[in-house]
């Protein structure tokens, strides 16, 4: 990509673009509200993965305020495009009831009429634990969900509930390594998250406290009266409801483990699903964040604190700051965190609300926000495919490139998650991976990512470098760009052929700070 432009200031700006201040703003200049041009721009930078060719004159004439409304009801809107691009993937198509029928047998599986207690004591049984999870991610149906879970979010037109549901996968994040089986972590994605991503917090939050994937890699399967494990009780007070600062104590994190004990997995169940043993539950009462939990109660005692959790004001600021920090900033301003979470607490805990009350605040909309979040690996690759208008990718290319660049799906082991804050993407060598993507891409070098696909490759292929600057800013960049992109532009060896200009300035446009922000 260097041979393409003269001198070495072009590389340089390149890989100067990644400071964590907003890209159009200047220091002592007062911020200038967002233009018409630029509210579509951010609108499709943060709520999509990225604008294909036509979105941004579809919702300009559409306006701002409407796609929003629609986006926020995904229901009403065709998802056929997925439907059809998912079709050869049955991790995607086949029947909750039918996901472990396909999935590879494996040696958990021998083991599945055992009773939890003396499977946990089996050694060889725990044997064949380890080596499942040990190969958990390299088998065929886990590749499969992973490629659908890029091609939804790069085909889906309900586009705003895929960014959510990739945010809730984070927030409740787990580890693809430690599954209890095939088909587990497939059930808490696309049943358990993506079907209340914009529903009820309270509905998702169960949905997940239900799910084997969660259980299994907290390890509350194994937590029983008189052996507690406290992981899961820690992480969703912590992570998933309260927050850190929230107000709980080390005695609400055991209250909350006694709460859940005997919330196990029933490995007999074909798929895998959650079941309840009444044997292994503490039945004694329980105090938690000031509510008494009556003695001699069995499941309820879970239930009832998924109910405290969900309605509780520092889950509500929890949840409005997360959501704030994912669309907004990565230091959202504290108006907007409050305003959020009021919204959270009057709609008990409604998603699509309390994101509405978010995306279409004066802060989201502020000269300070505007590309100010830089994009995780996920984030670039999907977003440079959909502004290519690549073709289908029904392989695992495409998620092997993600990996490359740092981020392989479920691939983060801790609790918490990928990083949302800019500078945890940014470092020397997350800088030349991805200024070598861009140039991979452009040469050629990407399979199911070829540049001669985009629409505009015919017309400005054969055109002036004037001409192609003018093409790729408003192609690749929405024709919202600094100055300095355009200088690196001009700065391109004229004597190339012209396929080889409209490369290299493809390659600028994508390694730019204006593309690899949102």
């Amino acid at each position: 990509m260097v041979r393409r432009v003269r001198g070495t200031a072009t590389v340089a700006l390149l890989a100067g673009t990644f400071s964590c201040t907003s890209l159009m703003s200047r220091p002592g200049n007062a911020p200038t509200p967002l233009s018409n041009e630029e509210r579509v721009s951010h609108v499709l930078s943060r709520l999509t993965f990225g604008p294909r060719p036509g979105d941004v004159d579809r919702v300009a004439r559409m306006g701002v305020d409407r796609w929003i409304d629609q986006q926020l009801h995904p229901a009403s809107i065709s998802d056929s495009a997925a439907v059809a691009a998912l079709a050869p993937l049955p991790e995607w198509t086949t029947p909750t009831s039918q996901l472990a029928s396909f999935a590879s047998k494996v040696p958990l599986l021998t083991y599945a009429r055992t009773p939890m207690a003396e499977l946990m004591k089996d050694t060889v049984a725990r044997a064949a634990m380890k080596s499942f999870a040990a190969g958990f991610a390299a088998s065929r149906n886990f590749d499969a969900f992973y490629t659908g879970k890029v091609i939804r979010a790069e085909t889906s037109d309900r586009q705003l509930l895929e960014v959510v549901s990739d945010f809730w996968e984070n927030h409740f994040s787990v580890y693809a390594q430690k599954m209890p089986s095939r088909e587990a972590l497939i059930l808490m994605d696309r049943d358990a998250i993506r079907g209340h991503a914009l529903g009820k917090f309270r509905d998702l939050l169960g949905a997940v406290a239900h799910s084997p994937a969660m259980l299994y890699y907290l390890d509350n399967y194994v937590s029983k009266s008189g052996q507690l494990n406290e992981n899961y009780a820690r992480e969703l007070l912590e992570l998933h409801t309260l927050g850190v600062d929230g107000g709980y104590t080390q005695h609400d994190v055991i209250e909350v483990a006694r709460a859940f004990t005997g919330w196990t997995i029933a490995m007999n169940a074909n798929p895998i699903a959650f079941t309840f043993r009444a044997d292994q539950h503490d039945t004694e009462v329980k105090t938690f964040l000031g509510h008494t939990l009556r003695a001699g109660r069995g499941v309820e005692d879970g239930e009832e604190v998924l109910d405290i959790l969900a309605r509780h004001p520092s889950t509500a600021r929890h949840i409005a700051y997360e959501l704030s920090r994912r669309l907004v900033s990565d230091d959202p301003p504290p108006s907007l965190v409050e305003r959020a979470a009021a919204t959270f607490m009057k709609t008990d805990g409604d998603i699509a609300q309390t994101v509405k009350t978010i995306v279409t605040s004066r802060e989201f909309y502020s000269r300070k926000a505007f590309r100010a979040k830089v994009k995780s690996p996920f984030e670039l690759v999907v977003s440079m495919r959909r502004s290519l208008g690549a073709p289908v990718d029904t392989t695992t290319r495409t998620v092997q490139w993600i990996a490359r660049l740092g981020q392989p799906t479920f691939g983060f082991a801790a609790p918490n998650g990928w990083p949302e804050i800019s500078a945890e993407w940014m470092n020397a060598g997350t800088i030349y991976q991805r200024l070598r993507f861009a140039g991979d891409v452009t040469d050629g070098r990407v399979a199911a990512m070829n540049v001669n696909q985009w629409p505009e490759w015919n017309t400005l292929s054969v055109a002036a470098l004037q001409r192609q600057i003018d093409g790729v800013l408003k192609g690749l960049l929405g024709g919202i760009a600094d100055p300095r992109t355009r200088d690196a532009m001009l700065a391109i060896d004229t004597t190339l052929a012209s396929p080889d200009r409209l490369r290299a300035a493809m390659m600028i446009a994508f390694a730019s700070p204006e593309f690899q922000r949102r």
